[in-house]
């Protein structure tokens, strides 16, 4: 204790006390080179994880449930990447999200409004890769070129109900999406 109050106390480990009361120097080791914290390649393959699959909210065979879908479609076929009406009518679609009905599809418009189902209803989003218009010529958009199908799905009083919803435009449905114009909705039902 004596020697802490006396700055000139010499140290007894051999080492030279450094100038102007410092801390010893350290050393610590050299960072590991980068390629080591890598996974070895060639010991064990990376395995990452798939994308998720989007789920469809409906597949089957639905009956026309209102004046607009028996004009357009009649009764309606939909399965993973088709969706096919009696009239001829028949959409080749792919799967590009899950949104839910409370989501805009254009400023100011939401799924939910349309298609008069619950904000938090998934609501199953499809780009139309190919179309093929009614027998009588007769599309959901007009002479125009069908953009997107929105489905969403719920039972009510034991009866599987579909709503569809046609938009026109070539971006994703959002509240930014400047082209996306509502077409048609329609509804259907299973088992009628």
């Amino acid at each position: 204790m004596a020697c802490l109050a006396f700055a000139a106390c010499a140290r007894d480990d051999g080492v030279a006390a450094p100038p102007g009361g410092q801390p010893a120097a350290t050393s610590a080791p050299p960072p590991a080179p980068r390629a080591s914290l890598e996974p070895d390649t060639a010991n064990a393959p990376i395995e990452r994880a798939a994308p998720p699959t989007l789920q469809p909210v409906a597949l089957g065979r639905f009956a026309a449930a209102d004046r607009v879908s028996a004009a357009m479609t009649g009764a309606l076929e939909v399965e993973d990447s088709r969706i096919t009406g009696d009239s001829g009518a028949s959409f080749l679609t792919e799967r590009v999200a899950i949104v839910r009905g409370g989501d805009e599809y254009s400023a100011g418009q939401r799924y939910a409004d349309v298609m008069m189902v619950d904000a938090g209803q998934p609501v199953e989003l499809r780009r139309v890769l190919d179309e093929t218009r009614s027998d009588d010529g007769q599309g959901f958009c007009d002479s125009m070129k069908t953009g997107f199908l929105a489905l969403a799905s719920y039972e009510e009083a034991g009866v599987r109900v579909l709503k569809l919803v046609a938009l026109q435009g070539d971006g994703i449905p959002a509240a930014a999406a400047e082209d996306t114009r509502l077409c048609a909705a329609a509804s259907y039902e299973a088992g009628r």
